[in-house]
């Protein structure tokens, strides 16, 4: 009998418990060393149940392209086996070529989250050990990611969109600095010119919405019962992004020496353009073009005083007001980004 103060194990893990039990078994297991030796299937109340499960398993794990085997030791029902064929399920050499590799690097770049930094290093470290080589790193040379860490609310919100749970948390809007508490229920997860954002319904709004997770502040809070939303068919990201209503526009920029390089990258010098020509303090003008102006006032303003917009206006006042809310963080109360020492040079340098 099972025990009735245990926790029943999910379907998913009983899965992997069924394979981990069959690759490392000398022979083969019969049903009933399955029964009472793989943890999950002694939470079936009878043997008809536990025959209906295993046989789902077993076709579960050949769909998946798992070899399992059938071993007859005799003839009895009773004796027959089971277990994986070593020689199918084993991967090949994994032989990689410089450029293949070099994509693989960069994509470990790109997770650099806290959750999966330690396997991802290991990982790398056994195909170097493999041969792949130093070589390989100048397939990506000058490439990096710009998506930026993903944060606390990562797991939470992917965990309600496959529960499909609502879910609460305080946000920051973009344009007005407005702390505001949303409740979501929560379609998908994307991401977009450097950052990642949650796509879904908000209940307030009654309408879609776009959330930038970087500007999500504490906890995510899982609300009411699974299943309790469907996600509609055809999510448009762009859309929701506002990658398609937005006109590319073209941004002059000052960027300081040696600074700014991802910047520069996608930019162009240019003597003809709007506000070029030499500057007294050194600075390089550099034309960057954009369709998201929030999202592009996002990543200049994170460059602090060494980028400058000149042009368009637009740009220029949504990154002034980053900058300023990011100078009075913690200031005296009273006091105004003119006063704080951290916060002067460049939001008044951005104000011109």
């Amino acid at each position: 009998m099972p025990d009735q103060t245990s926790q029943p194990v999910n379907p998913a893990t009983r899965l992997l418990n069924l394979v981990i039990a069959l690759v490392n078994t000398s022979v083969s297991m019969t049903k009933q060393q399955i029964r009472t030796s793989v943890a999950g299937y002694a939470d079936a109340p009878s043997p008809e149940a536990f025959e209906r499960m295993f046989e789902r398993d077993k076709d579960s794990l050949r769909d998946l392209g798992i070899p399992i085997v059938t071993v007859d030791a005799g003839g009895h029902s009773d004796d027959v086996g089971y277990r994986i064929d070593q020689d199918a399920y084993a991967l090949p050499a994994v032989d990689l070529t410089p450029a293949e590799f070099g994509v693989l690097s960069l994509a470990a770049q790109f997770w650099q989250d806290k959750t999966l930094r330690t396997d991802i290093s290991r990982a790398l470290t056994k195909l170097r050990a493999a041969g792949a080589g130093e070589v390989a790193n100048d397939a990506v040379a000058g490439l990096a990611p710009r998506v930026r860490a993903v944060g606390d609310a990562y797991g939470p919100l992917l965990d309600a969109i496959e529960a499909l749970r609502p879910v609460s948390f305080t946000y920051r809007a973009a344009s007005t600095g407005e702390v505001r508490d949303r409740t979501v229920e929560p379609w998908r997860i994307a991401a977009r010119r450097g950052g990642w954002y949650l796509l879904g319904f908000d209940r307030e709004r009654q309408a879609p919405r776009a959330y930038r997770l970087s500007r999500i502040e504490g906890r995510v809070r899982l609300l009411g019962r699974a299943g309790a939303f469907a996600i509609p068919d055809g999510v448009d990201v762009d859309a929701l992004l506002g990658a398609r209503a937005g006109q590319e526009q073209l941004a002059a920029l000052a960027i300081g020496p040696e600074r700014a390089e991802a910047l520069r990258a996608r930019g162009r010098s240019d003597g003809d353009g709007p506000g070029s020509g030499p500057r007294a303090d050194g600075r390089d003008v550099v034309h960057v073009s954009f369709t998201n102006p929030h999202a592009f006032a996002d990543e200049i303003a994170g460059y602090g005083d060494a980028v400058v917009v000149l042009s368009p206006a637009g740009l220029r006042d949504a990154v002034v007001r980053r900058l300023a809310a990011a100078a009075g963080l913690g200031q005296a109360p009273g006091t105004t980004s003119q006063d704080h020492p951290n916060g002067t040079t460049s939001t008044e340098e951005q104000r011109g």
